[in-house]
């Protein structure tokens, strides 16, 4: 029997639980907004190691451990993990788990790896293959900055349609059991390919990928934007944000109020200094392991649609000319199932 409705999405047929969460920053991202939410804050750019891989790679280590003791079991409890990052060959989730013993999935979505982790943690659930999963995903200002652009002793210049990778991590442990939230319905993303080459405007070419998924999750579900407390999408940034509205009011929807992006959360724009917003895997992993989540227990919300975006470039690809095509996945989180 089919679990899928309409279009592409998924509607799941059994309770996946988010039994815990957990979210590590950096030192800048613990200076914004969302400071209180997150569960460490570390002062430490190389998280206590010799290089900004290795900083990653703990950081990733660091929040799975969180996480795993806030749901008050031991790694050895979790039948998969699903981890990415958006280092080549995502080699800090790799060295972060390498040695767990646990079954593991390296994925790479750029930054829409949050919601895929998610998604692909809660339908191996729900499809009867284990009983608990963890998703985690994370990203570092410096090593991203060294693998896409420049290292940061060249000193380069940013123009404003730039984003800041945001140094964090968030995990979520998902179960059979448990008393939620819950993941209810999942649409993943197709490939959308806007044109744009400017890596240094990823928001711009992330943005129709939302518009697309978001499009789809409502027609496929019979569901609007009214259904939901709130619609974050990942991070767009500023610019991104702005076009996203606008995609939905030529279809004359406004997204007003209800609608949030995880990289204009992350940081304050005026005083910060980081042009758009954040960007990077971590950033909607964190503020979803922090800020919504912890918004569910709080009774903030009780329906979300999290729509994480990614650019899927490489080096190789700029390098070469190429265009930066995005993608979207989209995972509604319910209190009630």
């Amino acid at each position: 029997m089919t679990k899928k409705i309409g279009g592409r999405t998924l509607k799941l047929a059994t309770p996946v639980s988010i039994i815990a969460s957990a979210s590590v920053v950096g030192k800048k991202e613990g200076e914004g907004p969302l400071k209180y939410c997150f569960d460490f804050i570390s002062e430490d750019s190389y998280f206590g190691e010799e290089t900004w891989e290795k900083a990653e790679s703990h950081m990733l280590k660091q929040c799975f451990t969180l996480c795993c003791n806030k749901a008050q079991m031991a790694p050895s409890g979790l039948d998969f993990v699903f981890s990415g990052d958006l280092l080549n060959q995502c080699v800090s989730s790799a060295f972060a788990m390498k040695d767990s013993a646990l079954p593991y999935f390296g994925l790479y979505g750029a930054c829409s790896t949050m919601a895929e982790s998610l998604a692909l943690a809660a339908m191996t659930i729900d499809g009867g293959f284990g009983e608990t999963a963890c998703a985690l995903t994370g990203s570092h200002f410096c090593s991203a900055e060294r693998q896409y652009r420049f290292p940061l002793e060249y000193g380069g210049q940013r123009p404003p349609t730039a984003q800041w990778t945001v140094t964090g991590a968030g995990a979520a442990i998902v179960s059979a059991t448990g008393e939620g939230p819950f993941i209810t319905h999942i649409t993943p993303g197709i490939i959308v390919d806007a044109g744009l080459k400017d890596a240094n405007n990823m928001g711009a070419a992330m943005a129709p990928a939302a518009y697309e998924t978001i499009k789809a999750h409502f027609a496929d579900t019979g569901r609007d934007l009214n259904y939901y407390d709130a619609v974050f999408t990942g991070d767009l940034g500023a610019v991104g944000h702005d076009i996203l509205q606008k995609l939905f009011q030529d279809d004359g929807i406004e997204m007003g109020p209800r609608y949030m992006d995880c990289g204009v959360l992350m940081f304050d724009l005026n005083t910060q200094d980081v042009h758009c917003g954040g960007s990077g895997c971590g950033c909607c992993a964190s503020v979803l392991c922090g800020h919504i989540l912890k918004g569910f227990a709080k009774g903030t919300w009780s329906k979300v649609l999290v729509a994480a975006t990614g650019a899927l470039m490489s080096p190789l690809s700029c390098q070469q000319g190429g265009s930066i095509p995005g993608i979207c996945h989209a995972v509604a989180i319910e209190r009630q199932w």
